[in-house]
C-alpha cells in the first residue's frame, strides 16, 4: 500500500521533518517535495520497511537520505559501527550519495562516508576507527571491510539498497545476500529500484518485514508541451558513423555529451578519433584505474571536457547536471537501457537531446523503444555540406556580433581607414570576416556528403506470405546475418509484403549522380514518387556512391518510372537513368 498524495502539495516540514533539515533544504534551494519524497519520507520517519520503485533523477536520495538522518538522532558514532549503510552500484553513486548525506545531516553534526574499491583500504580504515554515522559503500568494497572487522554490523539500524537492479546487474547478488543476512534483524530496511524484476522481489520478500510498497508511475506529460528529451536517429551504414558522428557533433554543438559505446575498445578508438578532430574527448570505461577515473571525472566537472565517450557500465551513476546531449553510437541492447540512457539528459525542466545511429536493419528496434517510451524518435536526414558551411559562418557572425557589443579597439582604426581607402569598407570587412572564419571554425573544409538510408515505415502484417529480403553477396547469394561483432550489412534492407501467388520482385535503377553532386535520398524519393506518380511507401532501399545512386523499385513499375526520370531533371540536370545491369534484388539476374 502506499500513502495518498494530496491535492495540495505539502511543505517539508509538513511531512515531518525537523526544522534542521528543513531550514538546510531551504538554504540548499528545495522549495517542495519531489513525489518519490512525499511518499517515501512518512513511512519511513516511523521506522517502517520501505520497498520503491522510481528511476534515477526523482529525488530518491533524498527521500531516504532525510527520514534515516532524522531518526539517527545526536548520539556521537562508535568506532567501527555505523548506524546506517546505504548501498550503491558504483563509485560515482557512491560519492554523490555521501555528499548529500553530508550537506542534509550538517546542521545535525551527522558524519558520513564513501566507501568504494579502487581507494586505499589504509585511509577508509583510519576514518572507519573514528567513527562514522553513515557509510554510503559498493557492496564488494564493504563486504571487504566487514570481513576485515573495520565495518562492525551489530551497530547497524538502518540499511537502504539503492539503484537494486544494477547492483544485481552487475553480479553483487552474493555480496548482497552476505551483507543483508549478517545484519541485525531487528534494522530497518529500504530497497530502491528502476525495475522490479523477479530477484529484486525476492529480495525484498526474504530481507524486508511487511514493507510499504511505492511505485511511481512516470509523469504525464501536458498536452502540446515540450518534450524534455528531444529523440533523433540517424540511418546510414555502419562504415560512416564516426563521418556521421562528427558531423551531427559540430552541427549541434553540445555543451556537454556524453557518447555511449558497447566495447572499451570502441571507447578508447572513438574517443581518440574525436580528440584528432577537434572535440575536447575523454574515455570512460571499466579498464581504467580509479585514478584514471578521478581525472577524467575532475576535468569534465571542470568545464575542460566536451564529451565523454563510456560503457554502460562504467557510466552508471553518473549524474552531471551540464550534460545536453546524449549519444548512442551503438544502439543498446535493450529499450530499457535505451531509456536509462536517455534520462541522463534532460532533468531539472530543461530540454536535453539524445542522438541515435543506427543501421538500416535496426529501425525495428527504433520503433520498439517508441513503443515503450511512448515518444517519437524523428528519424532524420544528417546535415549536409552545406548546413555545415552555414553553421560555421553562424559562429562567425556571432564571434563578431560578440566582439562589437564589447566595442573596438581604436588602435585598429588608422588600418582600416588606410585600406577603407584603397579597397572600400565593405570589401575591407569581407576579408577581415573571411580571416576571422579561417581561424574561428577552420574555413569552409573539404566535406562530403555522406549516403543515408531512407526509412520505410513498416506496412501492416499479413496473415502469410511475409519475409524479410536480405542483401545479396556478389554472385546473388543471400548472406547470413553477422553477429553483433562481425561487419554489418552496408547495404539497407528492405521489407515488404508478398501476398501469394505474388511473383513481382524489386529491381534497381541507375541514376548518373551521387555524393559529389550533394544528391540525397530525399531529392531521389521525391524525384520518382512526383515525376512517375506513384507512392513513395513503394520505393526501397537507396544506395549512393560518389558518382552514381542506385534505386530499389518494383519491377513493374521501373520502365515506366526510367522514362520520367529520363524526361526531367534531377539536381537541376538532365541525368542518365537506365536499369542497373549488374543483378536484380530478387528473382534471375537482368539482361
Amino acid at each position: 500500500m502506499g500513502y495518498l498524495v494530496h491535492m495540495t502539495t505539502p511543505t517539508f516540514a509538513a511531512l515531518g521533518l525537523r526544522a534542521a533539515l528543513v531550514e538546510a533544504l531551504t538554504s540548499l534551494g528545495y522549495e517542495e517535495p519531489t513525489p518519490i519524497q512525499r511518499e517515501a519520507i512518512p513511512p519511513l520517519l516511523q521506522g517502517r520497511d520501505v520497498l520503491g520503485q522510481a528511476a534515477t533523477g526523482t529525488g530518491k536520495t533524498a527521500a531516504f537520505a532525510l527520514p534515516l538522518l532524522q531518526r539517527l538522532g545526536t548520539e556521537p558514532p562508535v568506532p567501527n559501527r555505523p548506524a546506517v549503510l546505504v548501498l550503491v552500484p558504483t563509485r560515482e553513486l557512491a560519492m554523490q550519495v555521501a555528499e548529500a548525506f553530508h550537506r542534509y545531516g550538517r546542521a545535525l553534526g551527522t558524519s558520513t562516508v564513501p566507501i568504494y574499491g579502487g581507494a586505499p583500504f589504509d585511509q577508509q580504515i583510519r576514518t572507519l576507527r573514528r567513527g562514522v554515522h553513515v557509510v554510503v559503500a559498493t557492496p564488494g568494497r564493504a563486504l571487504d571491510h566487514i570481513r576485515r572487522g573495520t565495518i562492525d554490523l551489530a551497530g547497524i539500524q538502518a540499511i537502504v539498497l539503492d539503484e537494486a537492479d544494477e547492483m544485481l546487474d552487475m553480479g553483487f547478488a552474493d555480496e548482497l545476500e552476505a551483507i543483508l543476512s549478517g545484519a541485525p534483524e531487528e534494522r530497518q530496511s529500504a530497497l530502491f529500484s528502476a525495475t522490479m524484476p523477479p530477484r529484486i522481489a525476492a529480495i525484498a520478500e526474504h530481507h524486508l518485514k511487511d514493507p510499504i510498497r511505492l511505485k511511481l508511475a512516470p509523469e504525464k506529460q501536458a498536452a502540446g508541451a515540450m518534450p524534455k528529451v528531444r529523440q533523433t536517429a540517424y540511418l546510414l551504414p555502419r562504415a560512416h558513423k564516426l563521418a556521421a558522428l562528427a558531423r551531427v557533433l559540430e552541427h549541434e554543438a553540445p555543451q556537454l555529451g556524453i557518447i555511449f559505446c558497447r566495447t572499451r575498445g570502441e571507447v578508447d578508438t572513438l574517443a581518440e578519433s574525436l580528440a584528432s578532430r577537434g572535440f575536447r574527448t575523454e574515455a570512460l570505461h571499466g579498464g581504467m584505474d580509479q585514478d584514471q577515473r578521478d581525472r577524467v571525472m575532475k576535468k569534465t566537472r571542470g568545464g575542460s571536457v566536451d564529451l565523454l565517450v563510456a560503457t554502460d557500465v562504467a557510466a552508471r551513476g553518473l549524474d552531471i547536471e551540464t550534460l545536453t546531449h546524449v549519444v548512442n553510437y551503438d544502439l543498446p541492447s535493450s529499450p530499457a537501457a535505451y531509456v536509462h540512457r536517455i534520462g541522463r539528459t534532460g532533468r531539472a525542466g530543461r530540454e536535453g537531446v539524445a542522438i541515435t545511429f543506427a543501421e538500416p536493419r535496426e529501425h525495428r528496434m527504433l520503433r520498439t523503444i517508441e513503443a515503450l517510451t511512448k515518444s517519437a524518435i524523428t528519424i532524420a536526414t544528417l546535415p549536409t555540406v552545406l548546413d555545415l558551411r552555414a553553421r560555421r559562418l553562424e559562429l562567425t557572425r556571432a564571434a563578431l556580433r560578440e566582439k562589437l557589443l564589447l566595442g573596438l579597439d581604436d588602435t585598429m582604426r588608422v588600418a582600416v581607414e588606410g585600406l577603407a581607402t584603397e579597397f572600400g569598407l565593405m570589401e575591407v570587412a569581407i576579408a577581415a570576416t573571411a580571416l576571422l572564419h579561417e581561424k574561428t571554425v577552420g574555413g569552409d573544409k573539404d566535406d562530403q556528403e555522406l549516403p543515408s538510408a531512407v526509412f520505410q515505415p513498416a506496412r501492416p502484417r499479413e496473415p502469410r506470405g511475409e519475409h524479410i529480403e536480405r542483401p545479396t553477396g556478389p554472385r546473388g547469394d543471400k548472406r547470413s546475418r553477422p553477429s553483433g561483432d562481425e561487419e554489418l550489412f552496408e547495404k539497407p534492407t528492405r521489407r515488404r509484403t508478398k501476398n501469394p501467388g505474388d511473383d513481382a520482385a524489386m529491381v534497381r535503377i541507375f541514376i548518373g549522380a551521387g555524393r559529389t553532386a550533394n544528391m540525397r535520398p530525399t531529392d531521389l524519393v521525391g524525384a520518382i514518387a512526383n515525376e512517375a506518380k506513384i507512392d513513395a511507401r513503394q520505393i526501397g532501399a537507396i544506395e549512393i556512391a560518389d558518382k552514381f545512386s542506385l534505386v530499389e523499385v518494383p519491377q513493374e513499375l521501373s520502365e515506366p518510372i526510367i522514362q520520367a526520370l529520363r524526361g526531367t531533371t534531377i539536381k537541376g540536370k538532365k541525368l542518365t537513368v537506365r536499369r542497373d545491369m549488374a543483378r536484380r534484388t530478387n528473382g534471375p539476374r537482368t539482361v
